[in-house]
């Protein structure tokens, strides 16, 4: 599947599917590319229910890069509220409806002078390849579990520039997070390590390093983009979805380009150049960003769930009830904080809640 030549980006659909003559690229014989299935461009994304009022207006496919990106800020915008909406629902980090138009507009200029680097052209090779490659997806044998006997969950697979699958890392081939992922144990020595976590780490690591190799060997297509620095391609993964992702995410990736434009051998001036004191505020702003990020990871990785909360049937009664200790623990670190005069207050860590549950 990885080494098939696509002539476009989108999603693979076969030749006879009810699109729009426009709206297909012929493939080989039986099949074609035409218009991006994922979520993100129809905006059916679970939680977003404010954006079921239609799909981008620019979903693929996509010939070249530039009309890829252009797809990318098209949707970008189609998922910015229509109407007004309260701010004080929400923390400064997510930003006002303004501030996203104005760094779709800055992420656009930035995006369109790094598709003229070589390099990057030479790592955007239309590729295909599973979009949700986990453990849960997987399916082996019950006799012999080394085989694989299935794989799950492809309905989003889509044909993206190779650079976007390449620092995808399945969590079967992932290094373990330390006790800094608990935002609730700060303080526990991170350098006290059982026996069993040394074994698991070095597990976890040859298993990664192995993934590593493989997927280099085995999808040439990857291999410039695993080669230059993953600070080149982020923007591309989170231009379109800022307002579910925040202001300040996609800022601190514009940050960063901006910052390293020599460093990383980019020509020309960044369209991006933030003042002093908008430094200062993305500071503040980002440093909440990554609190409700390492607040997401240990969540999922206590409840045994996903992003979006999903948990298993037979799991859920104990998962409810962890969750609940969970935020009431969270809660109680905020009260302390707020009676000691710091930032941390019961409003502010309860709008930091990822889940509706309370």
């Amino acid at each position: 599947m990885a080494s098939l030549d696509f002539p476009a980006y989108g999603s693979l659909y076969f030749a006879d599917a009810p699109l729009d003559s426009n709206s297909k690229i012929p493939f080989e014989q039986g099949f074609c590319v035409g218009p991006h299935c994922s979520p993100v461009f129809w905006n059916r994304n679970p939680g977003e229910q404010e954006l079921y009022r239609g799909s981008s207006p620019n979903c693929g496919p996509w010939k070249d890069l530039a009309s890829y990106c252009r797809g990318l800020i098209d949707t970008g915008f189609s998922r910015l509220p229509k109407e007004e909406i309260n701010s004080r629902d929400f923390l400064p980090y997510q930003g006002s409806v303004q501030d996203h138009i104005r760094l779709l507009k800055i992420s656009q200029e930035v995006m369109q002078n790094l598709i003229e680097d070589t390099r990057i052209k030479d790592a955007a090779t239309p590729a295909l390849l599973h979009p949700d490659f986990h453990k849960r997806n997987i399916y082996v044998s019950a006799e012999e579990p080394t085989v694989i006997t299935g794989l799950i969950d492809w309905q989003s697979t889509s044909i993206e520039p190779a650079f976007i699958y390449a620092n995808e890392t399945p969590d079967f081939a992932a290094l373990p997070g330390g006790p800094e992922g608990d935002p609730l144990k700060k303080e526990q020595n991170e350098k006290e390590m059982s026996g069993q976590m040394e074994r698991e780490l070095k597990d976890a690591s040859v298993c990664y390093q192995t993934y590593d190799v493989v997927m280099t060997a085995l999808v040439p297509k990857l291999r410039p983009a695993r080669l230059l620095d993953p600070t080149l391609f982020r923007l591309f993964h989170y231009c379109h979805t800022t307002w579910r992702d925040s202001a300040a995410a996609v800022r601190q990736e514009l940050i960063e380009l901006s910052a390293r434009c020599a460093e990383l051998g980019l020509e020309g001036s960044c369209p991006f150049s933030p003042t002093e004191a908008g430094l200062k505020e993305h500071a503040r702003n980002y440093e909440d960003f990554e609190a409700i990020q390492a607040l997401k990871l240990w969540l999922k990785g206590s409840l045994d769930t996903n992003s979006d909360g999903w948990v298993p049937n037979d799991a859920w009664d104990a998962a409810r009830v962890a969750h609940r200790a969970a935020y009431d623990e969270w809660i109680q670190t905020a009260k302390e904080a707020e009676s000691r005069g710091e930032d941390m207050t019961v409003a502010k860590a309860n709008k930091m809640w990822p889940f509706d549950a309370r």
